[in-house]
């Protein structure tokens, strides 16, 4: 059926308002948005519920643009139902301190549910989004009450489904049967630098038909009640998700380009946009036209969006009249505000209990977070047993039909999507993505787990979750050399620094198992941003607080830990992690010699960082420039702290499969290391 005058009219000015705002910019994409204008239309004014007058409406649908290259798209559609995107901001396109970035922006643009750009991302997070409507749902809908019921929808392009993270997150998709998850595949065949037959030729359908989604083909991408019929299909099965494969013409109406990787990335060219608007009948010589009837109808939306979010607020007074506690809960949740005493006696950690491994006292420290704190939830890629990341008795995240024979590893509790206990499999970037779309759709406080030598698997989603400010706390253990026999495959050495290099992600790496303790508080009080906590594998001494510092020290980052003697020190000797206590030895046998010595324990340089400039001066005098830190990761860095004359005790090299104390001994992670080093500076320096 052919597209009514008004319909046409309307998906033409989405058209040319994206290709307006590429070629004003003379930089962006503009064939997705001219090729996927109209499934994004009939999505946009038939199906999204949304309400333009507040974005974040919680029982809002979540509508992800994972071709984020597209975004010129997402901005005219935002403009045009009515968000508070004016056309000024269409005008600067990719222009500084605009509104419209050239990909979108979390916290840049109303309306946009995530920064997206990278392929992959943005359909493997809205996995974690329709992930938290379904856990939110079951803990807290009832009979009559469907007070969270929303979907999630992605307009994805054949780029993220070439990317391997889209197919991690897919396959567990299909897994759990996450019904309210739909994504339209932009079927364009085309990419960047040529057709998709170039390196992609795989049978799409029949590989998410094997993940166990619904498929449903849309020959002609342009057929508007084809498009809507697929939707409605998408929306009536909740037993699986739902792939749309929507076939369209890249550059769609650009007589020379369309078709071809030339509309992908460039500006079709004064010419060709001028020949494309001729051909459409759309006058020429009038940017960024939004002819008023188009405008009335695109505008509904703002009426619509009320209404719907009306009739759900009443529904949310009915249920908190019905409900009160339940009520009371969920409105916590999506305020982000902890449980009231949430921090009152965690637990604490004596000497006598002998060396203990901090992904031991982390494990401890998360069973009585996970009492008091109902929204946390997360796991592991398949190592529950060696992260010791699992909530007991809360559960295993899984689709309510699915009752596996063998449930082995399963930790108690509720089984369905009540579970607190998410499975990801052996699929890190996927993990990582997933924990981003649980903080994104709210509700949930997301934590991962694996080794720290599989950061490199998920750095993608950690980057853009430090990007996006969001809560996530990722669980590191077996981090260092320390991991002993299973060899330098598994031994991080260059992992800890490069996280530090991340902007806007905390990395913690806790000396003992009271500052694993206060390193979760520091993750936990931390709203703006994630946090990367890095433990053992080893066993650690618990220091003795009667002799050294409290461990609440950690939540500035750095403190001193011990110091022989009064006044300033001679030497300071700066440790992180389990090389502490190593510094903390060194520093003991120094004084036995006469020699005032510092002891600092500096296991977040984020966090130590933020603090005023006297108080890092008064852990870290400048007029003392004898110093020595110790790592078991590479040296690179240390120099901030250290300067040009301190000396750094580190790995540079990989490691080796043998025995813990023998690669600590072999690389030179000694005490009498640390003493020579410090005795050695002191001379040079005095």
């Amino acid at each position: 059926m052919a597209p009514s005058d008004l319909d046409r009219r309307c998906i033409d000015t989405i058209r040319f308002l994206a290709a307006d705002m590429v070629q004003q910019a003379n930089s962006g994409h503009p064939g997705l948005p001219m090729g996927a204008a109209a499934m994004a239309y009939v999505l946009w004014t038939r199906h999204l519920r949304h309400n333009p007058t507040d974005p974040h409406w919680p029982n809002r649908d979540r509508f992800v643009l994972s071709a984020g290259h597209g975004s010129a798209l997402l901005y005219a559609l935002l403009h045009l139902t009515g968000y508070d995107l004016p056309l000024e901001e269409l005008r600067a396109f990719r222009q500084w301190e605009s509104r419209t970035p050239g990909h979108p922006e979390l916290h840049c643009t109303p309306g946009v549910e995530m920064t997206t750009g990278p392929l992959g991302q943005g359909i493997s997070h809205a996995v974690g989004m329709a992930i938290a409507e379904a856990h939110l749902a079951a803990r807290f809908n009832r009979p009559a009450f469907p007070l969270i019921d929303h979907f999630t929808y992605v307009l994805a392009s054949d780029g993220d489904l070439m990317e391997g993270v889209s197919a991690e997150a897919c396959a567990l998709a299909g897994h759990l049967r996450l019904g309210k998850l739909t994504v339209l595949y932009d079927d364009n065949r085309v990419s960047l630098a040529g057709s998709t037959s170039l390196a992609f030729t795989e049978d799409v359908a029949a590989r998410f038909r094997a993940y166990g989604w619904q498929v449903l083909q849309v020959p002609d991408g342009y057929n508007l009640e084809a498009v809507d019929a697929a939707l409605r299909l998408a929306k009536a099965d909740l037993t699986r998700p739902s792939l749309l494969m929507v076939r369209t013409v890249l550059g769609y109406g650009a007589p020379r380009k369309q078709g071809t990787f030339h509309a992908h990335g460039a500006p079709l060219g004064a010419e060709e946009l001028r020949a494309a608007k001729e051909a459409a009948g759309w006058p020429v010589e009038a940017p960024f036209l939004v002819p008023t009837e188009v405008q009335e109808h695109m505008r509904a939306a703002l009426d619509v969006g009320r209404q719907q979010e009306q009739s759900w607020e009443e529904l949310r007074a009915r249920y908190g009249a019905a409900y009160p506690e339940q009520a009371r809960e969920l409105e916590r949740r999506l305020r982000r505000e902890l449980p009231h005493g949430w921090e009152e006696g965690l637990p604490s950690f004596e000497p006598a209990q002998g060396p203990m491994p901090t992904r031991r006292a982390s494990e401890v420290v998360l069973q009585e977070l996970g009492k008091r704190i109902p929204e946390l939830m997360g796991g592991s890629a398949d190592l529950n047993p060696s992260t010791l990341s699992w909530l007991k008795g809360e559960g295993d995240f899984q689709a309510p039909a699915h009752q596996p024979e063998d449930r082995q590893g399963a930790v108690g509790g509720p089984w369905g999507y009540e579970g607190r206990n998410l499975h990801f499999g052996v699929r890190e970037h996927a993990m990582g993505t997933i924990a981003g779309g649980l903080a994104l759709h709210g509700g949930i406080l997301p934590y991962t787990a694996t080794f720290l030598v599989f950061s490199d698997y998920m750095r993608p989603p950690m980057r853009l979750a430090a990007l996006q400010g969001l809560q996530v706390v990722y669980l590191f253990t077996h981090d260092s050399i320390g991991v002993g026999e299973d060899g330098p495959t598994h031994q991080p050495v260059e992992q800890l620094m490069g996280l530090r290099t991340v902007p806007g992600l905390d990395v913690i790496r806790p000396a003992d198992a009271n500052e694993t303790v206060e390193a979760w508080r520091a993750a936990l009080r931390r709203k703006d941003g994630p946090t990367a906590i890095v433990l053992t594998r080893q066993a650690v001494p618990i220091l003795d607080r009667k002799e050294c510092a409290p461990a609440s020290g950690l939540l500035r980052g750095g403190y001193v830990l011990w110091q022989s003697g009064d006044g300033l020190p001679e030497v300071m000797l700066i440790g992180t992690g389990s090389e502490v206590a190593l510094a903390l030895a060194a520093g003991r046998r120094l004084a036995e010699q006469g020699i005032r010595v510092r002891v600092v324990s500096l296991p977040c340089w984020e966090l130590f960082e933020r603090q005023p400039t006297d108080y890092r001066e008064s852990v870290l005098p400048p007029s003392v420039r004898a110093r020595v830190s110790v790592e078991a990761g590479v040296r690179l860095g240390w120099e901030r702290y250290l300067g040009f004359e301190g000396i750094a005790i580190g790995v540079d090299r990989f490691g080796a499969s043998a025995p813990a104390e023998v690669l600590y001994a072999r690389y030179g992670l000694t005490v009498d290391a640390v003493v020579r080093a410090a005795l050695d500076v002191r001379e040079r320096l005095h």
